[in-house]
Protein backbone atom coordinates (compact mmCIF):
# COMPACT_ATOMS: atom_id res chain seq x y z
CA UNK A 1 0.00 0.00 0.00
CA UNK A 2 1.11 3.53 -0.69
CA UNK A 3 2.28 5.49 2.32
CA UNK A 4 0.57 8.61 0.97
CA UNK A 5 -3.04 8.20 -0.08
CA UNK A 6 -3.83 9.77 -3.45
CA UNK A 7 -5.99 12.89 -3.34
CA UNK A 8 -9.28 12.37 -5.18
CA UNK A 9 -11.34 14.97 -7.05
CA UNK A 10 -14.93 14.31 -8.10
CA UNK A 11 -16.51 16.56 -10.73
CA UNK A 12 -20.27 16.10 -10.46
CA UNK A 13 -21.89 15.22 -7.13
CA UNK A 14 -24.91 13.20 -8.23
CA UNK A 15 -25.68 9.60 -7.32
CA UNK A 16 -22.51 8.23 -8.98
CA UNK A 17 -20.24 11.13 -8.01
CA UNK A 18 -21.31 11.05 -4.37
CA UNK A 19 -20.98 7.25 -4.43
CA UNK A 20 -17.37 7.66 -5.56
CA UNK A 21 -16.84 10.22 -2.79
CA UNK A 22 -18.20 7.80 -0.18
CA UNK A 23 -16.04 4.91 -1.46
CA UNK A 24 -12.80 6.91 -1.30
CA UNK A 25 -13.54 8.82 1.93
CA UNK A 26 -14.47 5.63 3.79
CA UNK A 27 -11.09 4.26 2.75
CA UNK A 28 -9.11 7.20 4.07
CA UNK A 29 -8.67 9.34 0.95
CA UNK A 30 -9.19 13.08 1.01
CA UNK A 31 -11.95 13.86 -1.47
CA UNK A 32 -12.85 17.17 -3.10
CA UNK A 33 -16.18 17.44 -4.89
CA UNK A 34 -17.32 20.17 -7.25
CA UNK A 35 -20.87 20.49 -8.54
CA UNK A 36 -22.38 23.80 -9.69
CA UNK A 37 -25.74 22.86 -8.18
CA UNK A 38 -26.03 24.88 -4.93
CA UNK A 39 -27.97 21.99 -3.38
CA UNK A 40 -25.37 19.37 -4.36
CA UNK A 41 -24.06 18.78 -0.84
CA UNK A 42 -27.54 18.39 0.59
CA UNK A 43 -28.48 15.93 -2.17
CA UNK A 44 -25.26 13.95 -1.71
CA UNK A 45 -25.65 13.72 2.07
CA UNK A 46 -27.96 10.71 1.82
CA UNK A 47 -25.43 8.75 -0.24
CA UNK A 48 -22.57 9.70 2.09
CA UNK A 49 -24.64 8.69 5.13
CA UNK A 50 -25.58 5.40 3.48
CA UNK A 51 -21.91 4.78 2.73
CA UNK A 52 -20.96 5.33 6.38
CA UNK A 53 -23.76 3.04 7.53
CA UNK A 54 -22.73 0.30 5.08
CA UNK A 55 -19.06 0.44 6.04
CA UNK A 56 -19.94 0.06 9.71
CA UNK A 57 -21.87 -3.06 8.75
CA UNK A 58 -18.95 -4.38 6.67
CA UNK A 59 -17.07 -4.44 9.98
CA UNK A 60 -13.62 -3.97 8.49
CA UNK A 61 -10.88 -4.57 11.07
CA UNK A 62 -9.00 -1.58 12.44
CA UNK A 63 -10.58 0.81 9.95
CA UNK A 64 -8.77 3.82 8.61
CA UNK A 65 -9.79 7.21 9.91
CA UNK A 66 -12.70 8.22 7.73
CA UNK A 67 -11.51 11.08 5.55
CA UNK A 68 -13.49 14.22 4.89
CA UNK A 69 -15.54 14.90 1.78
CA UNK A 70 -14.97 18.54 0.89
CA UNK A 71 -17.57 20.24 -1.30
CA UNK A 72 -15.82 23.20 -2.92
CA UNK A 73 -17.12 26.19 -4.84
CA UNK A 74 -15.03 25.89 -8.00
CA UNK A 75 -13.67 23.20 -10.25
CA UNK A 76 -10.17 24.63 -9.81
CA UNK A 77 -10.36 24.13 -6.04
CA UNK A 78 -11.45 20.53 -6.51
CA UNK A 79 -8.76 19.38 -8.92
CA UNK A 80 -5.75 21.60 -8.15
CA UNK A 81 -3.87 19.03 -6.04
CA UNK A 82 -5.71 15.89 -7.16
CA UNK A 83 -3.92 12.69 -8.18
CA UNK A 84 -7.10 11.13 -9.58
CA UNK A 85 -9.92 13.17 -11.14
CA UNK A 86 -13.24 11.43 -11.73
CA UNK A 87 -15.77 13.14 -14.00
CA UNK A 88 -19.36 12.16 -13.19
CA UNK A 89 -21.40 14.75 -15.11
CA UNK A 90 -24.47 14.00 -17.30
CA UNK A 91 -24.13 11.66 -20.30
CA UNK A 92 -23.79 14.47 -22.82
CA UNK A 93 -20.54 14.55 -24.79
CA UNK A 94 -20.77 18.33 -25.22
CA UNK A 95 -20.97 18.83 -21.44
CA UNK A 96 -18.15 16.37 -20.83
CA UNK A 97 -15.92 18.03 -23.47
CA UNK A 98 -16.43 21.40 -21.81
CA UNK A 99 -15.58 19.92 -18.40
CA UNK A 100 -12.36 18.35 -19.75
CA UNK A 101 -11.30 21.73 -21.15
CA UNK A 102 -11.59 23.21 -17.65
CA UNK A 103 -9.94 20.22 -16.01
CA UNK A 104 -6.91 20.48 -18.29
CA UNK A 105 -6.49 24.13 -17.39
CA UNK A 106 -5.97 23.42 -13.70
CA UNK A 107 -5.01 19.77 -13.19
CA UNK A 108 -1.45 18.74 -12.43
CA UNK A 109 0.39 17.12 -15.33
CA UNK A 110 0.54 13.77 -13.54
CA UNK A 111 -3.16 13.59 -12.64
CA UNK A 112 -5.20 10.71 -14.05
CA UNK A 113 -8.58 11.71 -15.52
CA UNK A 114 -11.41 9.16 -15.46
CA UNK A 115 -14.93 9.37 -16.82
CA UNK A 116 -17.80 7.55 -15.12
CA UNK A 117 -19.69 7.32 -18.42
CA UNK A 118 -21.73 4.17 -18.81
CA UNK A 119 -21.35 3.93 -22.56
CA UNK A 120 -19.60 6.75 -24.43
CA UNK A 121 -16.39 5.64 -26.13
CA UNK A 122 -13.30 7.14 -24.50
CA UNK A 123 -11.84 7.90 -27.96
CA UNK A 124 -14.77 10.26 -28.54
CA UNK A 125 -14.21 11.89 -25.16
CA UNK A 126 -10.55 12.46 -26.03
CA UNK A 127 -11.12 14.19 -29.36
CA UNK A 128 -10.72 17.80 -28.18
CA UNK A 129 -8.29 17.23 -25.30
CA UNK A 130 -4.75 18.64 -25.26
CA UNK A 131 -3.45 15.67 -23.26
CA UNK A 132 -5.73 12.76 -24.21
CA UNK A 133 -3.18 10.15 -23.10
CA UNK A 134 -4.29 10.39 -19.47
CA UNK A 135 -8.04 9.99 -19.96
CA UNK A 136 -9.78 6.65 -19.51
CA UNK A 137 -13.24 5.42 -18.62
CA UNK A 138 -13.76 4.13 -15.06
CA UNK A 139 -17.35 2.90 -15.15
CA UNK A 140 -18.68 1.91 -11.69
CA UNK A 141 -21.97 0.42 -10.53
CA UNK A 142 -24.45 1.79 -8.02
CA UNK A 143 -23.94 1.80 -5.07
CA UNK A 144 -20.34 2.68 -5.89
CA UNK A 145 -19.26 2.46 -2.24
CA UNK A 146 -20.27 -1.23 -2.05
CA UNK A 147 -20.14 -2.85 -5.50
CA UNK A 148 -16.51 -3.62 -6.38
CA UNK A 149 -16.69 -3.72 -10.19
CA UNK A 150 -15.22 -0.80 -12.16
CA UNK A 151 -14.77 -1.19 -15.92
CA UNK A 152 -11.58 0.48 -17.15
CA UNK A 153 -11.58 1.35 -20.84
CA UNK A 154 -8.85 3.22 -22.66
CA UNK A 155 -9.29 5.21 -25.84
CA UNK A 156 -7.09 5.21 -28.92
CA UNK A 157 -4.77 7.77 -27.30
CA UNK A 158 -4.82 6.47 -23.70
CA UNK A 159 -1.42 5.63 -22.22
CA UNK A 160 -1.67 2.08 -20.77
CA UNK A 161 0.48 3.26 -17.86
CA UNK A 162 -2.40 5.51 -16.80
CA UNK A 163 -4.70 2.51 -16.70
CA UNK A 164 -2.19 0.60 -14.60
CA UNK A 165 -1.91 3.49 -12.13
CA UNK A 166 -5.69 3.73 -11.92
CA UNK A 167 -5.94 -0.02 -11.32
CA UNK A 168 -3.68 0.25 -8.28
CA UNK A 169 -5.72 3.10 -6.80
CA UNK A 170 -9.03 1.30 -7.31
CA UNK A 171 -7.71 -2.00 -5.94
CA UNK A 172 -6.57 -0.26 -2.76
CA UNK A 173 -10.14 0.84 -2.03
CA UNK A 174 -11.56 -2.66 -2.44
CA UNK A 175 -12.62 -2.52 -6.11
CA UNK A 176 -12.24 -5.06 -8.91
CA UNK A 177 -10.88 -3.16 -11.93
CA UNK A 178 -11.88 -4.98 -15.12
CA UNK A 179 -9.71 -3.75 -17.98
CA UNK A 180 -11.77 -3.84 -21.19
CA UNK A 181 -9.11 -4.10 -23.89
CA UNK A 182 -11.28 -3.10 -26.87
CA UNK A 183 -13.64 -0.14 -27.08
CA UNK A 184 -17.33 -0.82 -27.61
CA UNK A 185 -20.40 1.27 -26.80
CA UNK A 186 -21.83 0.30 -23.42
CA UNK A 187 -18.65 -1.65 -22.60
CA UNK A 188 -19.40 -5.15 -21.21
CA UNK A 189 -21.63 -5.07 -18.14
CA UNK A 190 -24.15 -2.54 -19.43
CA UNK A 191 -24.54 -4.42 -22.69
CA UNK A 192 -25.52 -7.48 -20.69
CA UNK A 193 -27.87 -5.45 -18.52
CA UNK A 194 -29.39 -3.81 -21.58
CA UNK A 195 -30.25 -7.20 -23.07
CA UNK A 196 -32.13 -8.27 -19.93
CA UNK A 197 -33.77 -4.85 -19.63
CA UNK A 198 -35.08 -4.91 -23.22
CA UNK A 199 -36.59 -8.36 -22.76
CA UNK A 200 -38.14 -7.31 -19.45
CA UNK A 201 -39.82 -4.35 -21.14
CA UNK A 202 -41.39 -6.66 -23.72
CA UNK A 203 -42.63 -9.05 -21.03
CA UNK A 204 -44.50 -6.16 -19.39
CA UNK A 205 -45.67 -4.74 -22.73
CA UNK A 206 -47.07 -8.11 -23.85
CA UNK A 207 -48.79 -8.68 -20.46
CA UNK A 208 -46.69 -11.79 -19.81
CA UNK A 209 -45.50 -10.68 -16.35
CA UNK A 210 -45.58 -7.71 -14.00
CA UNK A 211 -42.53 -5.79 -12.82
CA UNK A 212 -42.66 -7.68 -9.51
CA UNK A 213 -42.92 -11.09 -11.18
CA UNK A 214 -39.95 -10.30 -13.40
CA UNK A 215 -37.90 -9.14 -10.43
CA UNK A 216 -38.88 -12.32 -8.55
CA UNK A 217 -37.62 -14.41 -11.46
CA UNK A 218 -34.23 -12.73 -11.09
CA UNK A 219 -33.80 -12.40 -7.33
CA UNK A 220 -35.11 -15.85 -6.40
CA UNK A 221 -33.45 -17.65 -9.30
CA UNK A 222 -30.56 -16.93 -11.59
CA UNK A 223 -29.68 -13.64 -9.89
CA UNK A 224 -28.34 -15.55 -6.90
CA UNK A 225 -26.25 -17.69 -9.22
CA UNK A 226 -24.99 -14.70 -11.16
CA UNK A 227 -23.96 -12.97 -7.94
CA UNK A 228 -21.15 -15.47 -7.44
CA UNK A 229 -20.60 -17.29 -10.72
CA UNK A 230 -21.66 -15.06 -13.58
CA UNK A 231 -23.10 -16.30 -16.89
CA UNK A 232 -20.61 -18.77 -18.34
CA UNK A 233 -19.58 -20.50 -15.13
CA UNK A 234 -23.26 -20.97 -14.26
CA UNK A 235 -23.96 -22.60 -17.62
CA UNK A 236 -20.81 -24.71 -17.35
CA UNK A 237 -22.44 -26.36 -14.33
CA UNK A 238 -25.58 -26.84 -16.40
CA UNK A 239 -23.58 -29.26 -18.53
CA UNK A 240 -22.90 -31.56 -15.59
CA UNK A 241 -19.64 -33.49 -15.50
CA UNK A 242 -19.14 -32.90 -19.23
CA UNK A 243 -19.08 -29.14 -18.62
CA UNK A 244 -19.60 -26.34 -21.12
CA UNK A 245 -19.27 -28.47 -24.27
CA UNK A 246 -22.17 -30.66 -23.21
CA UNK A 247 -24.23 -27.63 -22.22
CA UNK A 248 -23.69 -25.98 -25.61
CA UNK A 249 -24.44 -29.20 -27.46
CA UNK A 250 -27.64 -29.71 -25.47
CA UNK A 251 -28.97 -26.17 -25.27
CA UNK A 252 -27.20 -24.41 -28.13
CA UNK A 253 -29.98 -25.22 -30.62
CA UNK A 254 -32.40 -23.36 -28.32
CA UNK A 255 -30.73 -20.12 -29.41
CA UNK A 256 -32.56 -20.52 -32.73
CA UNK A 257 -35.90 -20.59 -30.98
CA UNK A 258 -37.84 -17.31 -30.89
CA UNK A 259 -37.44 -17.01 -27.12
CA UNK A 260 -36.43 -13.33 -26.97
CA UNK A 261 -37.01 -10.07 -28.77
CA UNK A 262 -33.50 -8.69 -28.42
CA UNK A 263 -33.48 -7.38 -31.99
CA UNK A 264 -36.51 -5.25 -31.26
CA UNK A 265 -37.59 -3.03 -28.37
CA UNK A 266 -41.09 -1.78 -27.52
CA UNK A 267 -41.80 1.91 -27.92
CA UNK A 268 -41.68 3.54 -24.51
CA UNK A 269 -44.87 5.53 -25.05
CA UNK A 270 -46.89 7.11 -22.27
CA UNK A 271 -49.17 4.07 -21.98
CA UNK A 272 -46.31 1.64 -21.37
CA UNK A 273 -44.45 4.06 -19.12
CA UNK A 274 -47.56 4.58 -16.99
CA UNK A 275 -48.23 0.85 -16.77
CA UNK A 276 -44.67 0.10 -15.65
CA UNK A 277 -44.69 3.00 -13.18
CA UNK A 278 -47.98 1.85 -11.60
CA UNK A 279 -46.75 -1.72 -11.28
CA UNK A 280 -43.52 -0.50 -9.73
CA UNK A 281 -45.47 1.63 -7.24
CA UNK A 282 -47.55 -1.39 -6.28
CA UNK A 283 -44.41 -3.46 -5.90
CA UNK A 284 -42.26 -1.04 -3.88
CA UNK A 285 -44.24 2.11 -3.11
CA UNK A 286 -44.56 1.24 0.58
CA UNK A 287 -40.85 2.01 1.02
CA UNK A 288 -39.08 5.34 0.71
CA UNK A 289 -36.07 5.54 -1.58
CA UNK A 290 -33.78 5.75 1.46
CA UNK A 291 -35.37 2.62 2.94
CA UNK A 292 -34.95 0.73 -0.33
CA UNK A 293 -31.34 1.86 -0.60
CA UNK A 294 -30.60 0.65 2.90
CA UNK A 295 -32.40 -2.67 2.35
CA UNK A 296 -30.31 -3.09 -0.81
CA UNK A 297 -27.13 -2.23 1.06
CA UNK A 298 -27.92 -4.59 3.95
CA UNK A 299 -28.48 -7.44 1.50
CA UNK A 300 -25.31 -6.65 -0.40
CA UNK A 301 -23.29 -6.53 2.83
CA UNK A 302 -24.65 -9.94 3.82
CA UNK A 303 -23.89 -11.41 0.38
CA UNK A 304 -20.39 -9.92 0.38
CA UNK A 305 -19.67 -11.36 3.82
CA UNK A 306 -20.97 -14.77 2.75
CA UNK A 307 -18.86 -14.72 -0.42
CA UNK A 308 -15.82 -13.57 1.59
CA UNK A 309 -16.31 -16.46 4.02
CA UNK A 310 -16.27 -18.85 1.05
CA UNK A 311 -13.36 -17.02 -0.64
CA UNK A 312 -15.41 -16.59 -3.80
CA UNK A 313 -16.29 -13.92 -6.35
CA UNK A 314 -16.69 -10.38 -5.03
CA UNK A 315 -15.93 -11.72 -1.54
CA UNK A 316 -12.26 -12.03 -2.56
CA UNK A 317 -12.11 -8.25 -2.99
CA UNK A 318 -13.60 -7.69 0.48
CA UNK A 319 -11.04 -10.12 1.90
CA UNK A 320 -8.21 -8.18 0.24
CA UNK A 321 -9.63 -4.93 1.59
CA UNK A 322 -9.74 -6.45 5.09
CA UNK A 323 -6.10 -7.43 4.73
CA UNK A 324 -5.28 -3.83 3.78
CA UNK A 325 -7.05 -2.58 6.89
CA UNK A 326 -5.30 -5.13 9.11
CA UNK A 327 -1.95 -4.15 7.61
CA UNK A 328 -2.55 -0.60 8.83
CA UNK A 329 -2.16 -1.86 12.39
CA UNK A 330 1.22 -3.31 11.47
CA UNK A 331 2.33 -0.15 9.66
CA UNK A 332 1.57 2.11 12.58
CA UNK A 333 4.68 2.87 14.59
CA UNK A 334 3.81 1.91 18.15
CA UNK A 335 5.69 2.21 21.41
CA UNK A 336 6.13 -1.47 22.26
CA UNK A 337 7.02 -0.64 25.84
CA UNK A 338 3.22 -0.53 26.26
CA UNK A 339 0.60 -3.09 25.16
CA UNK A 340 0.17 -2.64 21.40
CA UNK A 341 -3.10 -1.60 19.84
CA UNK A 342 -4.36 -4.48 17.73
CA UNK A 343 -7.98 -3.59 16.94
CA UNK A 344 -10.09 -0.51 16.33
CA UNK A 345 -13.74 -1.17 15.71
CA UNK A 346 -17.22 0.34 15.60
CA UNK A 347 -19.79 -2.09 17.00
CA UNK A 348 -22.19 -3.07 14.16
CA UNK A 349 -25.85 -3.39 15.03
CA UNK A 350 -25.73 -7.05 13.91
CA UNK A 351 -23.40 -7.76 16.83
CA UNK A 352 -26.05 -6.86 19.41
CA UNK A 353 -28.57 -9.13 21.11
CA UNK A 354 -32.11 -8.69 22.39
CA UNK A 355 -30.72 -6.45 25.15
CA UNK A 356 -29.21 -4.17 22.46
CA UNK A 357 -25.71 -4.93 23.78
CA UNK A 358 -22.83 -6.66 22.00
CA UNK A 359 -23.37 -10.38 22.41
CA UNK A 360 -20.75 -12.63 23.98
CA UNK A 361 -19.66 -14.35 20.76
CA UNK A 362 -18.51 -10.99 19.38
CA UNK A 363 -16.17 -10.45 22.32
CA UNK A 364 -14.40 -13.64 21.27
CA UNK A 365 -14.39 -12.48 17.65
CA UNK A 366 -12.77 -9.20 18.67
CA UNK A 367 -10.07 -11.00 20.63
CA UNK A 368 -9.51 -13.40 17.74
CA UNK A 369 -9.13 -10.45 15.32
CA UNK A 370 -6.71 -8.82 17.75
CA UNK A 371 -4.67 -12.02 17.90
CA UNK A 372 -4.55 -12.10 14.09
CA UNK A 373 -3.33 -8.49 14.05
CA UNK A 374 -0.61 -9.24 16.61
CA UNK A 375 0.51 -12.28 14.60
CA UNK A 376 0.58 -10.18 11.44
CA UNK A 377 2.75 -7.67 13.25
CA UNK A 378 5.37 -10.31 14.11
CA UNK A 379 5.41 -11.71 10.58
CA UNK A 380 2.75 -14.43 10.52
CA UNK A 381 1.24 -13.14 7.28
CA UNK A 382 -0.41 -14.91 4.33
CA UNK A 383 2.93 -15.99 2.85
CA UNK A 384 4.12 -17.39 6.18
CA UNK A 385 0.88 -19.31 6.70
CA UNK A 386 1.10 -20.77 3.20
CA UNK A 387 4.70 -21.91 3.53
CA UNK A 388 5.55 -22.28 7.23
CA UNK A 389 2.62 -22.68 9.58
CA UNK A 390 0.43 -20.71 11.94
CA UNK A 391 -0.63 -20.34 15.57
CA UNK A 392 -3.72 -22.16 16.81
CA UNK A 393 -5.57 -21.11 19.97
CA UNK A 394 -5.34 -23.82 22.63
CA UNK A 395 -7.02 -22.11 25.60
CA UNK A 396 -9.11 -18.96 26.07
CA UNK A 397 -10.48 -17.19 29.10
CA UNK A 398 -12.73 -14.13 28.70
CA UNK A 399 -13.95 -11.82 31.46
CA UNK A 400 -17.01 -9.73 30.57
CA UNK A 401 -16.81 -6.55 32.65
CA UNK A 402 -19.03 -3.92 31.01
CA UNK A 403 -21.61 -3.65 28.25
CA UNK A 404 -21.27 -1.84 24.94
CA UNK A 405 -23.97 -0.98 22.40
CA UNK A 406 -24.18 -0.61 18.62
CA UNK A 407 -22.22 2.15 16.84
CA UNK A 408 -19.92 2.79 19.80
CA UNK A 409 -16.16 2.73 19.20
CA UNK A 410 -14.01 0.06 20.81
CA UNK A 411 -10.34 -0.89 20.68
CA UNK A 412 -8.04 -3.62 21.98
CA UNK A 413 -4.52 -3.53 23.34
CA UNK A 414 -2.46 -6.71 23.49
CA UNK A 415 0.29 -7.67 25.92
CA UNK A 416 2.64 -10.55 25.07
CA UNK A 417 2.94 -12.28 28.43
CA UNK A 418 5.39 -14.98 27.39
CA UNK A 419 6.68 -16.96 24.42
CA UNK A 420 8.52 -20.22 24.81
CA UNK A 421 9.16 -22.60 21.97
CA UNK A 422 5.86 -23.48 20.37
CA UNK A 423 3.76 -21.58 22.94
CA UNK A 424 2.58 -17.96 22.81
CA UNK A 425 0.71 -16.40 25.76
CA UNK A 426 -1.31 -13.23 25.05
CA UNK A 427 -3.48 -10.97 27.20
CA UNK A 428 -5.99 -8.69 25.46
CA UNK A 429 -7.85 -5.74 26.97
CA UNK A 430 -11.00 -4.49 25.23
CA UNK A 431 -11.72 -0.80 25.85
CA UNK A 432 -14.56 1.58 25.11
CA UNK A 433 -13.48 4.80 23.36
CA UNK A 434 -14.13 6.59 26.67
CA UNK A 435 -11.34 4.51 28.26
CA UNK A 436 -13.43 2.12 30.31
CA UNK A 437 -12.38 -1.55 30.32
CA UNK A 438 -15.09 -3.72 28.75
CA UNK A 439 -13.50 -7.16 28.81
CA UNK A 440 -10.23 -9.07 28.93
CA UNK A 441 -9.19 -12.12 26.95
CA UNK A 442 -6.34 -14.42 27.88
CA UNK A 443 -5.14 -16.73 25.12
CA UNK A 444 -2.61 -19.54 24.90
CA UNK A 445 -1.57 -20.34 21.33
CA UNK A 446 0.46 -23.21 19.88
CA UNK A 447 2.48 -22.97 16.69
CA UNK A 448 1.36 -25.66 14.22
CA UNK A 449 2.78 -27.06 11.00
CA UNK A 450 -0.18 -26.87 8.62
CA UNK A 451 1.01 -29.86 6.60
CA UNK A 452 1.43 -32.33 9.48
CA UNK A 453 -1.17 -30.56 11.68
CA UNK A 454 1.26 -31.10 14.56
CA UNK A 455 2.82 -28.62 16.98
CA UNK A 456 6.04 -27.19 15.59
CA UNK A 457 8.66 -24.53 16.28
CA UNK A 458 8.14 -21.11 14.63
CA UNK A 459 10.89 -19.79 12.34
CA UNK A 460 13.76 -17.75 13.72
CA UNK A 461 12.39 -14.60 12.12
CA UNK A 462 9.11 -14.99 14.01
CA UNK A 463 10.92 -15.87 17.24
CA UNK A 464 13.03 -12.72 17.03
CA UNK A 465 9.97 -10.51 16.46
CA UNK A 466 8.04 -12.09 19.33
CA UNK A 467 11.07 -11.98 21.64
CA UNK A 468 11.36 -8.24 21.11
CA UNK A 469 7.78 -7.82 22.33
CA UNK A 470 8.27 -10.23 25.22
CA UNK A 471 11.32 -8.32 26.48
CA UNK A 472 9.39 -5.07 26.39
CA UNK A 473 6.17 -6.43 27.89
CA UNK A 474 7.75 -8.38 30.75
CA UNK A 475 8.66 -4.99 32.21
CA UNK A 476 4.94 -4.25 32.54
CA UNK A 477 2.75 -5.14 35.50
CA UNK A 478 1.10 -8.54 35.45
CA UNK A 479 -2.38 -7.95 34.01
CA UNK A 480 -5.14 -7.86 36.59
CA UNK A 481 -7.22 -11.01 36.10
CA UNK A 482 -4.52 -13.04 34.36
CA UNK A 483 -4.54 -16.71 35.30
CA UNK A 484 -8.07 -16.59 36.70
CA UNK A 485 -10.66 -19.23 35.96
CA UNK A 486 -14.44 -19.47 36.21
CA UNK A 487 -15.55 -19.55 39.83
CA UNK A 488 -12.27 -18.28 41.22
CA UNK A 489 -12.70 -15.48 43.76
CA UNK A 490 -11.34 -12.11 42.71
CA UNK A 491 -8.93 -11.81 45.64
CA UNK A 492 -7.11 -15.02 44.69
CA UNK A 493 -3.90 -14.82 42.72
Amino acid sequence: MSKKSPVIAIVGGGVIGSGWAARFAENGHNVYVYDPDPDAFEKAARTLNNGRRAYIKLNLPSSRVRAKVNFVSSLKQAIFNADLIIESVPEDIAIKTKVYFEIERYASQSAIICSSTSGILPSKLQQKMKHPHRLLVAHPFNPVYLLPLVELVGGQQTDPRMIEKARVIFRNVGMHPLWIKKEIEGFVADRLLEAVWREALWLVKDKIATTEEIDDAVRFGFGLRWAQMGVFETYRLGGGEAGMRHFLAQFGPCLKWPLTKLIDVPELNETLIEEIAKQSDTQSGQYSITELEQIRDDNLVAILHALKHNDWGAGKELALLEQNYQALVVEKKQDISHPVRTLEQIVPVEWTDYNKHMNESRYLQCFGDATDALLLQVGVDADYIENQGSYFTAETHIRHLKEVVAFEKIHITTQVVSASGKKLHLFHRLFHSNGSLLATGEHLLIHVNLVTRMASEPTDVIVRSITELVKAHTQLEIPEGMGRFVGQSINQS
